[in-house]
């Protein structure tokens, strides 16, 4: 991910419009915590394959995801703007991250999987929500 500033530029330019909410998956994850000033690092392993464990830390849900990555946001490194939302249950490792001011979140694992676990499907629900709220299409 370090290697895609253009990328991390365009979410920072697309933020500069409080209006427009954004949803980061996976790869989205990395660039859209970098982008508001995270860091990322490369894991030992990295999480491959479905029937992942993530909690939502809010509600204490648990969705079992699918997941493809090697690099995950550093929690240490983490800015004040972004507040975490999900962790993997074995590693803690960072999963999911809001923005206190902007209607913008973004999750490690793919809610989007097909074939393969549909737990965390109620998150596009959430986003079009948001769009609902801030007229952005």
């Amino acid at each position: 991910p370090d290697t895609c500033d253009a990328a991390v530029q365009n979410i920072r330019k697309a933020m500069q419009n409080p209006q427009l909410p954004i949803f980061g998956i996976c790869m989205g994850h990395q660039l859209f915590s970098m982008a508001n000033g995270a860091k990322t690092h490369k894991m030992k392993f990295g999480h491959r394959g479905f029937n992942h464990a993530v909690r939502e830390i809010a509600t204490g849900r648990v969705d079992f995801t699918s997941q493809n990555h090697g690099y995950a946001v550093s929690r240490e490194d983490l800015p004040e703007c972004l507040i975490v939302t999900h962790e993997e249950i074995n590693d803690k490792s960072v999963e999911g991250v809001r923005h206190r001011d902007y209607p913008a979140f973004s999750v490690q694992f793919h809610p989007d999987a097909a074939p393969g676990p549909h737990d965390a499907d109620y998150l596009f629900d959430e986003f079009m929500e948001m769009m609902d709220a801030h007229q952005a299409y």
